[in-house]
């Protein structure tokens, strides 16, 4: 007989994932704020601007035709259709559009490819830092995440040599990010064509985030799917098309798969919200991405100011990000605590940044996540208020 507990029972897997930590220092923000305090954030990583003008008025105007209701699991068949074409005019690479799926955000996406690919006591290889969703999904499927730690000899990317080293016989797959979150680095195209190689060879899949694409402010932007069409690609209409709210992304997948993600996601969704999917049809409007280019114009100039100013004050940023809206910086001579150090700055400065703490264990006490996600103006407050901490 089970022994009567005053507790709720919670299972191992719900146990096992971990807190955002900066969710701590978001609820003393707005305490903050509710007590007039005028906050600074460059913690958040979600695009200031609205969505654009044509997307919401193509959502608008799908509501009134009342597309209210679901659509294939799959997707709209015409946004698929559109997906496909962005890849051909964008990147000049055919994608067949029966590949691409389209899904609640890239969440969504993420826990279709690894529902498909891992059962439990299997692990994924994920870089530290990350994205810490990535490692808590794969635990919610009873699997584990093997960690790789990189560093800036390596611009934070995993390399093929990695796979040698950490991949084991309960690996099922790797997992990289490009431009990355949160050191904002794009893994270079022969680095990235060696990885596929290297995940090939020992019989495993390859998922890449591509959810920054579009804001790359360093080189050419491009897509893993030039490289290779046995990849899980994932993307989102949340960053550079800045639909962060409606909640949609897709995923394109090797054809062998797209069976088997269509049951999943017919089970664990139904579908994708069907009037945020009306809505991205407009997203690849030219006058759209006229929109979005000079909104990536702008990110990067905010990128400009803040990357030289943090590095004045002492913030070592061995790496240039190349993209996303993130800088990834070495507070060591600074502090020893980054997460302590951010509590302090929000209590006496008023400036929220996020804690390496929750992008992993490697040197995440000596990190911290800068976000430029605010108008130059804000970013210029903030860092006369961060110098000010530091003296």
């Amino acid at each position: 007989m089970k022994s009567q507990s005053n507790k709720s029972p919670l299972s191992r897997r719900a146990a096992a994932v971990r807190p955002f930590y900066v969710m701590d220092l978001l609820a003393r923000a707005k305490q903050l704020e509710s007590e007039g305090r005028s906050v600074l954030h460059l913690e958040v990583g979600e695009p200031d601007f609205p969505t654009p003008q044509p997307i919401i008025d193509a959502g608008i105007l799908a509501l009134r035709r009342l597309k209210t209701h679901y659509t294939a699991a799959v997707g709209l068949p015409e946004l698929r259709k559109s997906i496909a074409d962005y890849y051909l005019q964008r990147f000049n690479v055919q994608v067949d559009a029966h590949r691409v799926i389209v899904t609640p955000g890239a969440s969504g996406a993420l826990q279709l490819a690894l529902s498909a690919l891992v059962d439990t006591g299997d692990n994924v290889l994920l870089t530290d830092p990350g994205y810490p969703c990535n490692r808590n999904m794969i635990r919610l499927l009873g699997a584990d995440a093997q960690v790789v730690p990189v560093g800036p000899e390596a611009r934070f990317q995993m390399s093929a040599e990695d796979i040698g080293q950490y991949w084991n016989r309960k690996s099922v797959a790797a997992m990289i990010a490009s431009p990355s979150n949160p050191t904002g680095t794009v893994i270079q195209q022969q680095q990235l064509s060696e990885l596929i190689a290297a995940v090939a060879a020992v019989g495993g899949q390859l998922i890449v985030d591509e959810i920054y694409q579009g804001l790359v402010y360093t080189g050419r932007d491009f897509t893993a799917l030039q490289l290779s069409s046995d990849l899980f690609i994932i993307n989102s209409f949340s960053k550079y098309f800045g639909m962060t709210g409606w909640r949609l992304g897709w995923m394109v997948v090797p054809d062998a798969y797209v069976d088997a993600i269509d049951r999943i996601a017919q089970n664990l969704f139904l579908a994708a919200p069907t009037v945020a999917q009306y809505a991205a049809l407009a997203a690849f409007d030219r006058a759209c991405f006229s929109i979005m280019d000079n909104r990536a114009a702008e990110f990067r100039e905010r990128r400009d100011y803040l990357l030289p100013t943090l590095r004045e004050m002492g913030f070592v940023v061995p790496v240039e990000p190349e993209g996303a809206f993130y800088i990834y910086a070495d507070c060591s001579s600074i502090t020893d605590d980054s997460f302590a150090w951010t509590h302090s700055l929000l209590a006496q400065e008023a400036v929220a940044v996020t804690p390496g703490i929750d992008f992993g264990e490697y040197e995440a006490a000596k990190h911290l996540r800068f976000a430029y996600t605010r108008p130059i103006d804000q970013l210029e407050r903030a860092c006369y208020r961060i110098a000010r901490f530091i003296k």
